[in-house]
């Protein structure tokens, strides 16, 4: 239940035998900024309740003065009470209880990502592998555009950090490795983004001034979504600022839960997120690694009309033969089975790839691998009637 964007209800302490939150519970957690303490908010929902936690803490940057530009104008930098606290030690007891509540609401199987500089992140990292998470990667966010460095008496700070972790380890969990190759030009994806900072008019404002000193970019929450979820998926950000996280969520057609302690923060990312016009879920498909795709088998292909009993299949040169039967096995000289296990016999060797080995004859003598003809059931999503069109 939730009054006032307050959750108030709270629930028992999970059990091994407790089952997990109804569909209900958490349609009325998601799309929704709940106002109040992050840790408090998060132990007082269902258990294993989200999928991923994105979290943009306050990094304790420990300012004591003022920044000025070289033309003694002050620099619009971080004052602001929530990033000041008392010591290191106030800081990890901070860091600590909302870490052990982002556990509570993950699912196994679950991730998180925080994000930091170097004045916090060393800390942070140190707390969640105390807590039993299990790191992942670290990811370096390179700024196009970085603020420089005034005072000319250390690098320019370019870069920040974000690591990525699992609440178990050895358990799967989710990454979209082919979409994020396809996302970097179909090279792999590295864990150094270059990724400009905030700024024109997606950084928010208010009276002419920048309305978050740390408003985070789109383009980095699209990054981190399109990786490690899938649409549908619940997104929660226990701080969620001027609602980054929210938006991207939306635009991707995943769901959202939004925490945030200061009203004027929440008022603001309520308005922006309503502003995202609503994703039509046909156009939400990404790219897919062969694990990631559906299974066929090889007498599906025969079953739906793509090859006949009788047909032969060749190797890559042209030279092995073997012949399709009702079934969806293969016959040759030697073996009789399945397209791995005769790919195998034939080439002598241990195991085979069938979809990759074998070809058929396209006509003409125009020889393709029968992966061609897996693909384009999947395509038809199983149609019999739309594959044999993709065929013809």
């Amino acid at each position: 239940m939730e009054i006032d964007g307050r959750v108030t209800v709270t629930h028992a302490a999970p059990t091994m035998t407790q089952p997990g939150p109804t569909r209900a519970e958490i349609d009325a957690l998601t799309g929704v900024v709940h106002t109040g303490d992050c840790a408090q908010v998060m132990q007082e929902m269902p258990a294993s309740c989200v999928d991923v936690v994105f979290a943009d803490p306050p990094y304790n940057l420990q300012l004591k003065h003022e920044l000025r530009r070289p033309n003694d104008t002050v620099v619009d930098a971080v004052n602001e009470d929530w990033d000041k606290f008392e010591g290191f030690e106030a800081y990890d007891e901070f860091t600590r209880r909302w870490l052990e509540a982002a556990r509570h609401v993950l699912r196994p199987g679950g991730t998180l990502w925080v994000i930091g500089s170097y004045h916090n992140i060393y800390r942070v990292g140190a707390v969640l592998q105390d807590l039993d998470y299990w790191i992942l990667n670290d990811i370096t966010w390179r700024k196009t555009n970085p603020m420089p460095n005034f005072r000319g008496r250390r690098f320019t700070n370019a870069h920040e950090t974000l690591i990525w972790a699992a609440r178990d380890r050895g358990k799967a969990h989710t990454f979209n490795h082919a979409a994020m190759k396809a996302l970097n030009g179909d090279l792999q994806m590295r864990s150094d983004w270059v990724l400009p900072v905030c700024s024109g008019a997606e950084r928010l404002k208010e009276n002419g001034k920048k309305a978050h000193p740390t408003q985070k970019p789109e383009a980095l929450l699209h990054r981190v979504m399109l990786s490690s979820t899938e649409p549908g998926d619940v997104v929660l950000d226990p701080f969620f600022g001027t609602g980054t996280t929210g938006a991207a969520a939306k635009r991707l057609g995943r769901r959202w839960i939004g925490i945030e302690r200061d009203e004027r923060y929440a008022g603001l990312a309520r308005e922006r997120v309503e502003a995202v016009a609503e994703i039509n879920p046909h156009d939400l498909d990404v790219t897919r690694s062969k694990r990631q795709e559906p299974r066929v088998p090889f007498g599906r292909v025969v079953e739906a009309g793509l090859l006949s009993a009788g047909d032969m299949l060749y190797d890559p040169t042209g030279a092995a033969r073997a012949k399709v039967r009702a079934d969806g096995t293969l016959v040759s000289e030697d073996a009789a089975g399945s397209i791995h296990a005769v790919g195998a016999q034939v080439q002598g060797l241990s195991a085979c790839n069938g979809w990759a080995f074998w070809r058929f004859d396209a006509g003409r003598g125009n020889l393709k691998s029968i992966d061609v003809l897996r693909s384009r059931l999947r395509a038809a999503d199983g149609s019999v009637d739309e594959a044999r069109a993709l065929t013809e």
